[in-house]
Parts: structure tokens; C-alpha cells; sequence
């Protein structure tokens, strides 16, 4: 089994395409499991990964190409959290999809994805949307 970490985010595009990434890996019905994962930052509402609109979206995606998955959520500092989980799920991969920001935007603000793409010890996939 090929075990994919999609680091989730709160956009329901992103989310879509990092689900129909996995989805369209060579034999992924029968091969391959998606570990769906939500890193809150602030969750002083204790709100549940599942009940996130961008994670039910990916679901979808997964559930109708028979893609296994499993649902983890985590607080804390997205890059650090994204890497300890793939770490702790033995993923073989990890799936994000960075936002559109420029060069500039980068440097002044940073990047998870950019964070993970450095400091990942696994192949990143990045999911682009169309």
C-alpha cells in the first residue's frame, strides 16, 4: 500500500485538486491510501477536521475513486505538524498545493509549501489548480 499525507488547507480548490492528484495515481483504488490531514492554527472552537468543507470536498474526490483515506487533524505550525505527520503515518508521500504568490510574497511572508518542499525527507507532490 502507498500511503499519500494531503496536507488539506481550508481551500476547497486546493483540496479538490490534491484529492484528484492521488485519485489519478497508476492503480490507486486497489493501491493506494490517502491520509487527509487539517492543521488548525488557532481551534478555540474545537472544530473537527470533518466538518471542513475543503476536507468533505477531497472525501468526495476519494470516495468516488475509491481511494482509501483516513482523517487526521493537528495544531501547531503547519510545516512542522505536515512533516511530523508523514513521519508518524510512514507516508511514502506528501500531497499539497501551495497558493498563488509571488516571488516578493514568498520571501516577505513564507510558505508552507515552499517549508515542506525543503524540508521534506519524501517526495512532495504539488497538485496545481487549473
Amino acid at each position: 500500500m502507498y500511503t499519500v499525507l494531503l496536507a488539506i488547507d481550508t481551500s476547497n480548490d486546493r483540496a479538490i485538486a490534491q484529492a484528484t492528484a492521488v485519485a489519478s495515481l497508476p492503480e490507486a483504488a486497489s493501491n493506494v491510501k490517502a491520509v487527509l490531514l487539517h492543521v488548525f492554527d488557532d481551534n478555540p472552537e474545537g472544530a473537527s477536521v470533518n466538518r471542513l468543507s475543503s476536507v468533505r470536498r477531497a472525501i468526495g474526490v476519494l470516495e468516488d475513486a475509491d481511494v482509501e483515506y483516513e482523517l487526521r487533524e493537528a495544531s501547531g505550525e503547519p510545516a512542522t505538524e505536515i512533516l511530523q505527520a508523514a513521519e508518524s503515518v510512514a507516508a511514502d508521500a506528501i500531497c499539497v498545493s501551495g497558493r498563488q504568490r509571488t516571488p516578493t510574497g514568498k520571501a516577505l511572508f513564507g510558505s508552507v509549501t515552499q517549508s515542506v518542499l525543503l524540508e521534506a525527507d519524501r517526495p512532495v507532490l504539488n497538485a496545481s489548480i487549473d
